[in-house]
């Protein structure tokens, strides 16, 4: 339903309009962002916004059950409203189209569109029909994610992502959602940073279902990519138009000396980081070194699984946030050493756009078979407040410019890249932190739901217009 709070002015406020294109945001003129064909979107995900977790026949998840565990989640925060998507999702697509994106990359809730039996449940696919629908009317191309982490219950209590028939049970939810959808998702995503599902999931415990085991992390890991190779035969045969691939989050990892046990700890970082989920898509193998760091964690792998995983990909998603200093830690492995003096978000991650550009031509180098890449997530939080109705996120503009000048950097050096996703398209539940921490270049009053739309994505839309003129 519409919601007034949350309409957007198509004019944008003096200060954007005003000001000097290039002294903020817009890339300079030789810069491949400008080409037409070169998406720019936002992306959200299905728990962090849609709320409504006990209506439409939806049955829980497990960052329901995750959230509603006394001190897993900072303040006791949970998604059960988040940004109340699920009833005012008309007025949040107009606020999209309203900044002029021309892609937006969202995720479906698994426990939302089927019940334990795998019955359709009509009323959650309704809801995604009309959103999808909507979207294309107004011309916005449309990434759907499968797996943006929210298992259903269920299936956790019969062992997750620790149990092989997951991924089977995952390879039935995506014909059910490629059938019903088809011709409405221009590209399917399986899986959203697998890495995070199994590591932080299985391997810490600081996510959903809250393990903490590397065994536990690295079995879990060959189911999850077991149900992506799984599930793209299926969305081939279903939705053949469109496109399918994998989002995987990446991290850059630098030494924090010359010396050799520094550099072979920043090289063991980013084989857990990088290596872990690509070498088996891009190379049908896991990359030994894992089990250097980890002794004694080789996953159950049973015979054409690799091969079922290192199927063709049309895209890779690749999500970026910022690197990590390393040292080896004087055995096996690495530890952090955090750099002193240098610029930092409110998640306390360090701002380093030449990592995303490093990681992206080095993979060109590693994998020959590199798909086209979709930069699926970048962006930062910031404590935005709301002063006068505007909110000034000066560094959030400045990260965004620094990233994609990044990307233009990496195109120019022979690195297919289409598009790049802003995380997020406003503020949301940022799992374990809750809602403190806030990534949106709107800003969402939880208490009230109104959306304010911050200065970013003023100099977002300005660019868009801008680039829209001149095609």
């Amino acid at each position: 339903m519409a919601n007034d709070a949350s309409v957007v002015s198509d004019t944008l406020s003096p200060a954007v309009s005003k000001g000097s294109l290039a002294d903020l945001f817009t890339p300079p003129a030789d810069s491949t962002l400008w080409r037409k064909n070169f998406l720019l979107g936002a992306a959200t995900a299905s728990y962090q916004i849609e709320g409504a977790v006990n209506e439409g026949g939806r049955l829980p998840s497990i960052w329901d059950t995750f959230s509603a565990t006394p001190g897993k989640v900072l303040a006791g925060d949970t998604g059960a409203v988040a940004c109340d998507h699920y009833h005012r999702w008309e007025a949040d697509v107009e606020m999209l189209v309203s900044l002029g994106l021309e892609g937006y990359r969202l995720s479906i809730a698994w426990p939302r569109v089927m019940d334990a039996a795998g019955v359709p449940n009509r009323k959650g696919l309704d809801f995604y029909k009309r959103l999808l629908n909507r979207l294309k009317e107004k011309g916005i191309t449309t990434f759907a994610t499968l797996y943006h982490w929210d298992l259903p219950q269920h299936l956790e209590d019969r062992g997750g992502w620790l149990n092989r028939e997951t991924a089977y049970r995952f390879a039935d939810y995506a014909d059910l959602m490629s059938r019903e959808l088809a011709g409405t998702v221009d590209a399917w995503a399986t899986l959203n940073e697998p890495w995070c599902s199994a590591y932080l999931g299985y391997g810490n415990g600081h996510h959903a279902p809250g393990l903490a085991d590397h065994r536990f992390a690295t079995q879990a890991m060959h189911h999850l990519l077991l149900a992506h190779g799984l599930a793209v035969p299926v969305l081939r045969a279903n939705d053949p138009a469109s496109q399918k691939g994998i989002v995987a989050n990446i991290g850059r990892g630098t030494p924090n000396s010359d010396s050799a046990a520094d550099q072979r700890a920043a090289h063991l970082f980013e084989v857990q980081h990088n290596a872990w989920i690509l070498d088996p898509l891009l190379k049908g193998s896991y990359p030994q070194d894992l089990f250097e760091l980890w002794p004694g964690t080789e996953p159950l792998v049973l015979d054409g699984d690799m091969q079922t995983i290192s199927a063709p990909l049309d895209f890779l998603g690749i999500n970026y946030y910022f690197r990590t200093n390393v040292a080896s830690d004087g055995a096996h492995g690495f530890r952090d050493v955090p750099l002193e003096g240098v610029e930092r978000t409110q998640m306390g991650w360090e701002v380093y756009p030449d990592g995303l550009r490093d990681l992206l031509t080095g993979f060109k180098k590693t994998y020959h078979n590199l798909p086209p890449i979709y930069i699926t997530e970048n962006g930062m939080a910031s404590d935005d407040q709301v002063t006068d109705g505007h909110v000034e996120d000066t560094q959030r503009i400045s990260f965004l410019k620094r990233h994609l000048a990044a990307v233009d950097q990496a195109i120019k050096a022979g690195v297919d890249i289409r598009g790049y996703f802003l995380w997020s398209l406003m503020d949301n539940f940022e799992w374990a932190f809750g809602y403190e921490r806030r990534f949106g270049v709107v800003h969402v009053d939880y208490s009230t739901q109104k959306r304010t739309i911050k200065r970013s994505a003023e100099w977002v839309a300005k660019f868009l217009k801008e680039r829209k003129a001149r095609a």
